[in-house]
């Protein structure tokens, strides 16, 4: 059974500056998180690998564009956003809508996130796998079994 990996756009494979403003793919400065580039090339060769974004402003085309930027956008299958699935990312319904989609079992799906509360959570209540990107060691009430990397890289240990 091939591993399907959603991953979290801002802050999880692409740096969220905060200083900057609108879509991500106009923005002067763009940049990998440290360790997406390697990682996805790795994943790729053996899993399939989408973007699953909360991204409001952006359609599945500037996020792409924002992805070839930064040369991740070879390794990434599909774009998961509220302009093509109706409903921004938060929820357990967000990936109730994904998993038709991706035509494959809940349990082979693993989201992959830097925000416990939007990215984490919802995936665990709509039945898939969890990987909680956690690169500050932030300290939140989490489930004990939630699995936490603090480097991208870490998903490429046989473990995870």
């Amino acid at each position: 059974m091939t591993k399907i990996y959603l991953f979290d756009w801002g802050n999880t494979l692409m740096v969220d500056f905060p200083d900057q403003e609108g879509k991500m793919c106009d923005w002067d400065k763009v940049e990998a998180v440290d360790g997406a580039l390697e990682t996805l090339k790795l994943l790729s060769t053996t899993s399939d690998i989408y973007v699953a974004t909360n991204a409001a402003d952006s359609s599945v085309d500037d996020i792409k564009l924002a992805f070839e930027r930064v040369g991740l956008a070879p390794f990434i299958k599909g774009y998961f956003c509220r302009a093509n699935l109706g409903i921004g990312k938060g929820t357990p319904d967000f990936f109730h809508r994904i998993i038709p989609l991706l035509n494959a079992d809940p349990q082979s799906i693993y989201m992959v996130g830097d925000t416990y509360l939007n990215d984490i959570e919802p995936a665990l209540a709509a039945g898939i796998q969890a990987i909680w990107f956690n690169p500050r060691g932030e300290n939140v009430s989490v489930d004990q079994k939630v699995k936490q990397i603090k480097h991208l890289k870490e998903l490429l240990t046989p473990e995870l």
